[in-house]
């Protein structure tokens, strides 16, 4: 599935990933390949992404929206400090 994560300054990343974990208001989730749709905010915290290699990259955001549809996720976050 494809990752967006975008602040309002830049895109921070962009690509194919297995999976990703973020921070929800009322708790972590993940989400995987055709993972039901969903909207949700996002609490300060990290964001940990892996890509279709497996390799794992992990973001700290300060909250934000998260939007999964139709294999894509596009998370807009307030600010993100790459980790």
């Amino acid at each position: 599935m494809k990752l967006e994560i975008i602040t309002p300054e830049k895109k921070i990343y962009s690509g194919i990933i297995r999976s990703v974990r973020v921070p929800g208001q009322k708790g972590s989730f993940q989400v995987l390949k055709d993972h039901a749709p969903v909207i949700s905010t996002l609490d300060n915290g990290p964001v940990v992404v892996v890509d279709e290699a497996g390799v794992e990259f992990r973001f700290e955001i300060s909250g934000g929206v998260v939007e999964v549809k139709a294999d894509k996720v596009i998370l807009l976050a307030d600010s993100v400090i790459t980790a």
